[in-house]
């Protein structure tokens, strides 16, 4: 048992409805996914975060949930997810899903006798209000798609409830002990089945308080509770908790490592496309100066793209133009005013140059890397679908019919399999890439070998270098007798920076975007070529 084992991990996330079709009927479900474990598990996957599968209407990609208990029956059913979670286990990979607890669909149980009755001891379970109060809309984050309002009126109730999201949403009051413990019953449940833990959903939306909504105390107590609930019950598990704040707040979060053991970086996200839009690493510098220091069982999870919008709210409104104008130069490509609705490849313009450093640096920056499904080929997005749907298509597995996704006919799959152009399954998919030997998918699978294996930078403690230009990131990284020290140069020019390393005098280049003359610490020197990489480590470190 390792309780650390997520600081030197590689986590993939997937939605089960989009990554393989068994039984022909257009939809992914279990049966699929355990066909895909030893893929994943030759990529170098530690872990796999699952999207939710829960019984839903579906009208928010299953975050909508209305039976926690259940599985959406298009999937399977819980022994299908048992068997999975026993298959992953086989192949040494870690589950971990989603806790969708800021909210409920229309349609749960709870939902449904809260409004029929006042009486109901379910009515406390939501937030209501007899009046649409003055403020409304102004927590409203899906804009447009949720009408600029947070309230909606219910004719059975006779009263307005509060949503964060959409209308068909309503937000569980978290002030209520009685829902806290509803949330402990779910947790209990899905750690019984042998999950390695849960990743929470709108964390800083489920702490504010809504309408007539009130918290006795911290309203972060309920993250203690959440930690040592899941820690009794499964000493290795984890919470990643989705939180797009300030790092200033990260604390709040993380408490004294005894709230939450993961937080999603979405600061040092945007720094990250800053930093790409002008060609310098000193937004990423800064970025990383302003993270708090963590403790030995806290970590930090990175990551490019994921399953929504790419949000750019931590950046002002000056750099967030910057970014669109780089990256969504088009209207389309935009969502809420401050998101981009593209995978990453597409927006790097297909240059592998540009994506080898990218994904380089994802899986070298100090934190846990997460991979979104199909990243690992390069998959693009498809803007003729509407909203975040357009970077929501099936997993491409072949160039043969629906990208090996699905048996079934077009009409009935789940998604539009990406079919067109450069990004097309007929063009890009895992087994042509698998066959070739310089694929993206090839690449990927060394570089997450070689993270794997350099364990300072998961568990070391690590410093920003000082170089002498603007373009480039040098990261070093110290654990026990260990070494390293990881390059990237951001603009397309090839570049000599000097610096003082004093780390050691005895490196070693191991991994890098071309074959470099062996660095000598003594010199000061290093040479990078345009969007060029570099990780180097201490000789003799066993």
């Amino acid at each position: 048992m390792n309780k650390l084992w997520y600081k030197n991990a590689v986590i993939y996330s997937l939605d089960v409805e989009l990554f393989r079709d068994s039984n022909g009927d257009g939809v992914g479900d279990f049966p699929g996914l355990i066909e895909r474990l030893h893929y994943l598990a030759g990529l170098g996957v530690d872990c796999v975060w699952l999207q939710p599968f829960y019984d839903s209407p579906n009208k928010d990609d299953g975050y909508d949930v209305s039976d926690y208990y259940e599985v959406d029956k298009r999937l399977g059913d819980l022994g299908h997810f048992a068997a999975l979670v026993d298959a992953a286990d086989e192949v040494g990979i870690r589950i971990i899903i989603d806790l969708v607890v800021n909210h409920t669909s229309k349609e749960h149980p709870w939902f449904q006798q809260a409004r029929k009755s006042r009486e109901s001891k379910y009515r406390d379970y939501y937030i209501w209000s007899d009046h649409k109060p003055e403020d409304d809309g102004e927590h409203a984050v899906l804009e447009e798609l949720q009408d600029h309002s947070n309230w909606e009126y219910d004719r059975s109730a006779k009263k307005w409830y509060y949503h964060t999201f959409f209308p068909h949403q309503p937000d569980l009051n978290i002030s209520n002990p009685d829902v806290r413990d509803e949330i402990i019953r779910v947790m209990h449940f899905w750690l019984k089945l042998g999950i390695s833990g849960f990743r929470i959903d709108a964390t800083p939306h489920m702490f504010r308080e809504k309408g007539s909504e009130k918290f006795k105390g911290d309203p972060l107590q309920i993250l203690r509770d959440f930690r040592e609930f899941t820690e009794i019950h499964n000493r290795d598990a984890v919470l990643l908790a989705e939180v797009d704040v300030d790092p200033k707040e990260y604390g709040k979060f993380f408490g004294n490592q005894d709230k939450m053991h993961m937080l999603f970086d979405f600061f040092l996200n945007n720094s990250i496309f800053l930093a790409l839009a002008r060609g310098k690493a000193i937004p990423i510098r800064k970025a990383l100066r302003k993270l708090p220091k963590l403790g030995e069982r806290e970590q930090m999870a990175n990551f490019l793209r994921n399953h929504d919008e790419l949000n750019l709210s931590q950046l002002s409104e000056k750099e967030k133009e910057e970014v669109f104008s780089v990256f969504a130069p088009e209207e389309r490509m935009r969502i809420f005013d401050h998101g981009i609705r593209r995978r990453l490849a597409p927006m790097l313009s297909n240059d592998r140059k540009k994506l080898e450093m990218a994904y380089s640096l994802l899986l070298s920056l100090p934190g846990t890397p997460v991979i979104r499904y199909g990243q690992e080929l390069g998959m693009g997005e498809n803007l003729a679908l509407k909203g975040r749907e357009s970077v929501r298509t099936p997993m491409q597995w072949d160039n043969g019919k629906n990208g090996g996704f699905s048996e079934a006919s077009e009409a009935q799959l789940v998604k539009a399999v990406l079919s067109e152009g450069d990004f097309g399954y007929k063009k890009l998919n895992v087994t042509d890439q698998h066959r070739n030997p310089e694929s993206m998918l090839n690449w990927m699978g060394r570089c997450i070998s070689f993270r794997k294996e350099m364990v300072e930078i998961g568990y070391g403690k690590w410093e920003i270098e000082k170089v002498n230009n603007p373009s480039v990131l040098a990261l070093s990284f110290h654990y026990k007798n260990r070494v390293a020290l990881i390059l990237h140069n951001f603009s397309d020019k090839e570049i000599t920076v000097s610096l003082q390393f004093t780390g050691s005098d005895k490196m070693l280049d191991v991994f890098g975007d071309e074959k470099y003359e062996q660095f000598d610490p003594k010199s000061g020197e290093i040479k990078l070529s345009g969007f060029g990489y570099r990780w180097i480590r201490k000789r003799n470190i066993f």
